[in-house]
């Protein structure tokens, strides 16, 4: 398989702020390795993750002070990526540069600029405004490695006709397969929507609210290319006015799916939720439970159709009318492709 072709000129997900401290860590972005660490100051840096000198990682160095210096040879790289220190030398050489990536941190999340640096907007990083609202509560979730390409990943969050069959005991229910799905483009942004009229709970939101009956529930798949989707999703009472905007008495939720391309063949799905609720111990573990579940699920089909499309086959796959939100995906991410390379 030919190496892939990605934007690079875009913010995508390094790894939970949580995650990153005062110690050389070593990240794959776009099948590129970075070295990535915390300064004393609380800035993320992340650099090429190889020394100009013999091509040692530099992540196998170590951190002195604010720099990392080579575990080979010890030169030493601040957060620039300016050689620092050359053993042996009055003065470190001009030409040993690394080269360094813009970062950003939102929603707990920090993210990396790895195209054009002049281009790195921090103000243009993703952030959900409800994350901010009091009314809603903050469940971090996994960082769930996932072996399969990217877009893969991204198909499966623009369809929520999987639900179903994929997620019969957390995310789904019986009975509404044919339930109509509609989809929009809006700029790099496809979303894909479905109401459920008169329906049951479905199994994750049982014992949240008791709605005396059944349900008008949504859901809102919205992908903005090329590596970030949030479900919006919720229930109110039948026939109250929820499908016409009436949402003040209901459940709802947002899944937000951060990507993570690591090569062609796999990627790291960085996943929270927020929810219009307070914090409680004893739901919010219930509900992070329920929703690994979830995403194993779908790990695991998406493993399998990667392991076949790594086959050498004759046919060629189908398209169904399901298809439309991710074929307009793949689409836009195809456009910023070729964007960058004219």
């Amino acid at each position: 398989m030919s190496s892939p072709a990605y934007p690079r000129n875009a913010w995508y997900p390094l790894g939970w702020a949580r995650d990153i401290g005062p110690a050389l860590a070593k990240r794959r972005v776009l099948g590129e390795d970075l070295v990535v660490f915390r300064t004393s100051g609380g800035q993320i840096a992340a650099l090429d993750d190889a020394c100009p000198h013999r091509l040692a990682p530099l992540s196998l160095g170590r951190l002195r002070g604010d720099s990392v210096e080579c575990g080979y040879h010890g030169l030493a790289f601040d957060c620039s990526g300016r050689c620092t220190h050359a053993p042996g030398m009055q003065r470190a050489p001009n030409n040993a540069q690394v080269r360094s990536y813009p970062t950003a941190t939102t929603m707990g999340m920090v993210w990396v600029w790895m195209g054009d640096a002049a281009l790195a907007d921090p103000a243009q990083v993703f952030h959900l405004p409800e994350y901010d609202d009091p009314a809603y509560s903050v469940i971090e979730g996994d960082a769930l490695p996932v072996a399969a390409n990217y877009l893969s990943l991204a198909d499966n969050l623009c369809d929520p006709t999987h639900v179903v069959y994929v997620h019969p005991t957390t995310l789904g229910s019986t009975g509404r397969e044919e339930t109509r799905v509609q989809h929009q483009r809006e700029g790099r942004k496809v979303v894909t929507w479905r109401w459920v009229i008169d329906g049951p709970l479905i199994p994750i939101f049982q014992g949240l609210k008791d709605f005396g009956g059944n349900v008008d529930r949504w859901h809102y798949y919205h992908y903005h290319a090329p590596s970030i989707a949030v479900i919006d999703f919720g229930s109110a009472a039948t026939g109250t006015g929820a499908p016409e905007g009436v949402r003040g008495d209901c459940i709802q939720m947002f899944a937000c799916h951060f990507i993570t391309p690591v090569d062609a063949r796999s990627c790291v799905q960085h996943w929270l939720l927020l929810k219009n609720s307070p914090a409680d111990a004893a739901t919010d573990e219930r509900l992070r439970a329920g929703l690994r579940v979830a995403f194993n699920e779908d790990k695991a089909v998406l493993e399998a159709i990667q392991r076949n499309e790594d086959k050498p086959r004759e046919w060629q796959r189908v398209q169904l009318g399901l298809d439309a939100s991710a074929i307009k995906m793949r689409r836009i991410v195809q456009e910023m492709v070729e964007a960058e390379s004219a």
